[in-house]
């Protein structure tokens, strides 16, 4: 969990399990714009996770956002608020993806074998 700082990028960004979880949906189709109900369905995290991400990814500069640009009444719903991974922003994630999954893979490597008690 790094904190990164990049060219372009406003403020620093703390990876955590949450953000990886979303970062993750991104990058399984980082050509894909996608929009809140999506991103919480694939992530796996409520609203009043996900758009607190979305926000500190966007403020890093790893995401970029934008209204859809529809008529509502015709659309029968409201205009979403679109998400995608900037260039920086989809370098960084596949990154901070590999080095969790790395922290992980040493992690369980070092764990110790759980031992019975020894019964007299």
């Amino acid at each position: 969990m790094r904190v990164r700082y990049g060219a372009g990028m406003t403020s620093p960004l703390r990876v955590t399990a949450a953000v990886s979880k979303v970062l993750a949906a991104f990058l399984e189709d980082p050509a894909v714009d996608r929009y809140g109900l999506d991103l919480m369905r694939a992530s796996g995290h409520p609203s009043g996770t996900l758009y607190p991400i979305l926000l500190r990814l966007q403020n890093a500069g790893w995401v970029e956002a934008y209204w859809e640009d529809i008529d509502p009444v015709q659309a029968g719903r409201p205009a979403r608020r679109y998400y995608r991974l900037t260039p920086d922003g989809q370098a960084s994630a596949y990154a901070e993806i590999a080095a969790l999954q790395a922290q992980l893979s040493r992690g369980l490597g070092a764990a110790k074998p759980a031992t019975k008690p020894a019964t007299a």
